[in-house]
């Protein structure tokens, strides 16, 4: 996960600095532009998802749960790895000191494999509630969801431990300090192996065969709910397959969501995998200052993309997005309409003019369209 030099040349190990930072003034402002231009809308973007679902009751779903621990593992990535590298990019050396070289790389790694356990995590629910609805009863629950994530946490935390024992302020012929290994390239390729196996390919191979088998599922389902029409003309074999999507619906939606949540993570991540694991068997490394930016962005956009796919496929997601906006404006809304109508209390599930009210405790946006009940 980190820019492995020759044995001779020992490279940044974090993904904030490059070797070779290019002095050019092209060179920085891009990379500035860009870095900050990503992870101000990640920052942004995750917090929001965080906020939403803390703040949302109906938003407390096993799967949401998942999704935050994903969000706060890529605001970790952003924070540590992506604003420390508007400083390297701008001078060209670490400006950050020892403690900052041991503390940052290892929020960087932490951030990053917290992310890949979050992802397998929601991927293996998604199979047990899709594959295995029974057994989702009482396997997929918040309360089991916060131990798992809970035992993510601690188990990265000891695990990127290793870091602070692995990484050194390291000065180069021209003065310039970077954050770099301690040992040589032969005895950090076996730690790195192990980590690139268990962070990106197991994740990736497990997320192939159980999205295969969800989409297998669904598409048995979908056979079944066609097979039990009453005949086969192609009226009523619509009817009856627009019948078993509108049951899986739901089901269907979130897990593309996850999906492409897992296909963008495997691509972003493919360009600084692919670079790392050549440069840890050839003599000389390559080390382009522009080809690492490229990589470099590319992990900061995986960390930063997810809550706009939530966005644009989840109409959960975009509601409980608007709702932040609006949250103290419809508080205060709803202080006003008690005032007026203490008679009245929370507005419940009551359908008018053909739509239905939030939940209880919970402000339609346009009020006007509804009325209250009492309680």
């Amino acid at each position: 996960m980190a820019d492995n030099g020759s044995s001779r040349v020992d490279t940044p190990t974090n993904v904030s600095l490059s070797a070779g930072v290019s002095e050019s003034l092209e060179y920085k402002t891009v990379s500035v532009f860009l870095v900050l231009l990503v992870c101000c809308v990640g920052i942004v973007g995750n917090i929001m998802v965080v906020l939403v679902v803390l703040t949302t009751r109906h938003m407390r779903t096993p799967t949401n749960c998942y999704l935050v621990s994903l969000a706060i593992a890529d605001l970790t990535v952003l924070v540590a790895a992506g604003l420390p590298n508007v400083s390297d990019s701008l001078t060209g050396t670490w400006n950050f000191g020892h403690a900052g070289c041991l503390g940052i790389t290892y929020l960087q790694y932490l951030g990053i494999n917290v992310s890949s356990c979050s992802i397998t995590a929601f991927t293996v629910e998604r199979y047990i509630a899709i594959c295995h609805p029974m057994k989702a009863q009482t396997v997929c629950t918040v309360s089991r969801a916060k131990k798992i994530i809970t035992g993510v946490w601690i188990f990265t935390c000891v695990y990127c431990m290793l870091w602070f024992f692995l990484v050194d302020i390291q000065v180069g012929e021209d003065g310039h300090q970077q954050c770099g290994y301690r040992v040589k390239r032969e005895l950090y390729l076996p730690i790195y192996l192990i980590d690139f196996a268990i962070f990106y390919v197991i994740p990736l191979l497990l997320a192939i065969v159980l999205y295969g088998l969800i989409a297998r599922v669904l598409y048995l389902r979908l056979m079944a709910g066609v097979q039990q029409a009453t005949g086969w003309t192609p009226s009523v074999l619509y009817s009856a397959a627009q019948k078993c999507l509108r049951c899986c619906h739901g089901d269907q939606g979130v897990t593309k969501m996850l999906a492409v949540v897992v296909i963008l993570f495997a691509l972003l991540w493919m360009p600084y995998r692919t670079l790392v694991l050549i440069n840890s068997f050839v003599s000389t490394p390559y080390l382009d200052a522009w080809f690492l930016l490229f990589c470099r962005i590319c992990i900061y956009a995986n960390s930063a993309i997810n809550p706009v796919i939530y966005n644009a496929m989840s109409q959960k997601f975009r509601s409980a997005f608007r709702g932040l906006y609006r949250c103290q404006r419809l508080e205060g809304n709803q202080r006003t309409l008690s005032t007026l109508h203490p008679g009245f209390g929370t507005i419940r599930d009551y359908p008018v003019q053909g739509r239905y009210l939030t939940h209880k405790g919970q402000v339609p946006i346009f009020l006007a369209e509804y009325q209250s009940t009492p309680s």
